[in-house]
């Protein structure tokens, strides 16, 4: 056995560092003892030392089985950045011609490697087991372990592969890592490798440098994140969103507003990928904006803010990408937006997925929708989700922490949701649980005779939300478990039936508050909430009431309330900052502009008003690629349907775009589409409807010309028309 001395001496001579972090001495001697070994260590814990050290010690190759190409890059440098001999570290995979692979093998047949990185994928191939089983391998290094599970945030099918092909190679010592894993993903990943005797070395998860906070998901939510930027001068962050076409449109948004960034998906040209991600390791460019393809094995210690512009499908994924910021132990803000509709729209997603998959990710919304709903300590809430107690009351850097919190007393809901648990044998989720405490007769709870229970609506009165919040601090308290393993069935611990026996109170805060944004086309054109003036905002009101009466229209053509909304916000004072305003293009400022500017310009001069000019949000011109595209197809008469189909959407995505372009003022004519698909008389009569409405909203216009009558689609195809026809 290496001594500590010698260890650290081997430390200092290869990688230049007088001592060890946190676990790895431990982790590093286990290694070279020759056990199995399973590292749970967050984010910039130092994972990639606890293998390239024992490479360098032990006799032979070690062999790392990694995810990602540009992660696997990146550790070669590293490696080599400590050798003299480039041939120190290589990796195997499909990126490499067959002249580089020969020249890779050579090196590693003549003892110069001492770690090879190859991807699953790779390690399948006939070829390159039958070269493995050549070597002396040292050990089998598996990173970004949480891929072998179907709990994990990142599920990878070839993962699965690896124990067998390791038979087939060489059996060596097996080491397992990852930054992130529940209990539930940590005992996947142990029994599928077959390592479940392993030792486990377990990093608290607590990231005491990092500030979290979930705002609501406006529709300003780009000025948000501009102003957010703003307030940080140079300080470099990442904004990570969940779809590629949100990348494009968020980073070309931030830079037509002065923000240097760059954007980062898996469906870019490889080049111009690893270009963007260089430029931002090199600080040529302050933001990157990304899907979560992003950022594995990015070494950059001083990223000081994380945005999420959506929240992600996993709190796995939330924390191993809130992760990469401050790194170095400094300052790291990590800052998520949330929207219901948005979890909903994943839900919608997985639609058509097995069972089992299905039920997998519903949970896991559930846990995401949990953290970003919760009024406790969001540190707190992380942490009980990997498994780790956190005793503070107040960690000092969350939002919910850092505002003063209304506690109510819990403990009658607490006994109920104990008791109807019981009641039901322990094998329901807490969304059965809450309806019988409603007393919400759902097909389940009859099926089950769940409306017979003495239990049944005892909550009546109380609010679902803050049902599901009594359990959830139950959960956190230790009275009750989730049996993950079992869809998320509620258990109660021994804990949970001493306090049935003893009650005592239980001091509970109520969720956060999120209100959605209205839905409707109206609302996705806005750029704010509501208006920072109310006095311009009444004025341009009662300008567009004259305006209407006088062009015989309703006013929602002119200008929606939104605009108007935004126009009282940002007091635009000329034409081209018109066309600034969500919801205003070159044609509607061309045809009402002016008398708008004058009333605007009179005002501000009057009240000596300082116009908020930076903090206006420039946005991209609505005739986007897509846009031109849909616009050149409906010219030439291509059913909608057909067009949706080419261009990869849903037909309602289709006519969010089309609401967008004839609500920013261009004219088109999709008369050729209603003649096939609808009655003229139908047609009409919704024609109608709007030009006496008060409202371009479909609810009010269902509700008037009756749901059974029209559908949603109809209206809005009709809609479509009359906006071109009477406002462009």
């Amino acid at each position: 056995m290496i001594t500590h001395s010698e260890l650290t001496e081997q430390l200092k001579k290869h990688f230049g560092f007088d001592i060890f972090k946190g676990n790895q001495e431990a982790i590093i001697q286990n290694v070279l003892n020759g056990r199995d070994t399973f590292v749970l260590m967050p984010t910039g814990g130092g994972k990639s030392l606890c293998y390239q050290l024992p490479s360098l010690i032990m006799a032979g190759t070690g062999i790392v089985i990694s995810p990602l190409i540009a992660l696997m890059k990146n550790q070669v440098d590293a490696m080599r950045n400590f050798s003299e001999e480039d041939g120190i570290a290589h990796f195997l995979n499909s990126s490499l011609t067959r002249q580089a692979s020969d020249a890779v093998k050579g090196d590693i047949l003549s003892g110069k490697t001492k770690l090879l990185y190859v991807a699953p994928e790779s390690l399948t191939k006939e070829e390159n087991i039958d070269f493995l089983k050549q070597l002396n391998i040292s050990f089998y290094a598996i990173d970004e372990a949480h891929c072998i599970s179907e709990w994990g945030h990142d599920f990878r099918p070839e993962y699965r592969r690896i124990r067998p092909i390791i038979n087939e190679i060489s059996v060596a010592p097996l080491i397992a890592l990852t930054a992130t894993a529940t209990p539930k993903v940590q005992h996947d990943i142990q029994k599928n490798l077959g390592m479940l005797g392993a030792e486990v070395f377990k990093s608290s998860f607590n990231r005491a440098n990092l500030y979290y906070e979930v705002r609501p998901k406006t529709n300003s939510v780009d000025k948000d994140i501009i102003k957010f930027i703003k307030s940080q001068g140079e300080k470099t962050g990442i904004i990570y969103c969940l779809s590629r076409k949100k990348v494009e449109e968020l980073a070309e948004t931030l830079s037509m507003n002065g923000v240097s960034c760059l954007p980062y998906h898996a469906g870019m040209d490889s080049a111009v990928r690893t270009e963007n991600q260089d430029k931002f390791l090199m600080e040529k460019v302050q933001i990157i904006v990304a899907t979560i393809a992003f950022g594995m094995g990015i070494d950059k210690p001083d990223v000081r803010f994380v945005l999420h512009y959506d929240m992600p499908k996993s709190l796995e994924g939330y924390y191993q990408e809130t992760g990469r910021g401050g790194r170095d132990g400094g300052e790291g803000q990590c800052i998520a937006y949330y929207a219901y509709k948005d979890l909903d729209k994943l839900r919608k997603f997985m639609q058509g997925k097995p069972v089992a998959e299905q039920e997998i990710g519903n949970q896991l919304l559930l846990e995401t929708q949990a953290y970003a709903e919760s009024s406790i300590c969001r540190r707190k809430l992380l942490l009980h989700y990997f498994g780790e107690e956190y005793t503070k009351d107040n960690c000092g850097s969350c939002d919910n922490c850092m505002k003063p919190r209304k506690f109510i007393e819990g403990q009658e809901l607490l006994s109920l949701v104990l008791e109807t648990i019981l009641e039901v044998r322990e094998k329901f989720k807490a969304e059965h649980i809450v309806d019988i405490l409603k007393g919400n007769a759902t097909s389940d709870i009859k099926s089950y005779q769940h409306d017979e229970l003495d239990n049944f609506g005892s909550a009546t009165d109380e609010d679902e939300k803050l049902l599901h919040a009594v359990i959830r601090q139950a959960m956190i308290a230790g009275f009750l478990s989730k049996d993950i393993e079992n869809y998320g069935l509620l258990k109660i611990t021994p804990g949970g039936k001493a306090y049935l026996e003893k009650p005592q109170p239980f001091p509970i805060v109520k969720d956060n508050e999120f209100e959605d944004d209205d839905d409707d086309a109206s609302a996705k054109t806005s750029g704010g909430t509501c208006a920072a003036d109310d006095v311009l905002f009444s004025m341009l009101k009662d300008l567009r009431k004259k305006l209407s009466k006088k062009l015989e229209v309703p006013p929602f053509v002119i200008f929606q309330d939104p605009s108007l909304e935004a126009m009282a916000t940002s007091y635009p004072i000329t034409m081209d900052e018109l066309q600034n305003i969500p919801g205003v293009g070159a044609g509607k400022a061309k045809r009402y502009g002016e008398e708008f500017l004058k009333v605007i310009k009179e005002h501000v001069r009057e009240n000596e008003i300082i116009r908020p000019e930076d903090l206006r949000v420039r946005t991209v011109p609505n005739k986007s690629k897509l846009k031109v595209s849909i616009i050149q197809s409906i010219d030439r008469k291509i059913a909608l349907d057909d067009i949706a189909m080419a261009k990869g959407l849903e037909i309602g995505e289709l006519l969010d775009e089309i609401e967008a372009i004839v609500y920013s003022g261009t004219k088109i004519n999709i008369d050729y589409f209603l003649q096939e698909v609808m009655d003229t008389d139908r047609v009409d009569e919704i024609f109608y409807y709007f030009n006496t409405a008060e409202t371009d909203k479909i609810e009010p216009a269902l509700n008037e010309l009756g749901d059974d009558d029209f559908s949603e689609t109809e209206i809005r195809l009709v809609r479509i028309k009359f906006l071109s026809e009477i406002g462009n």
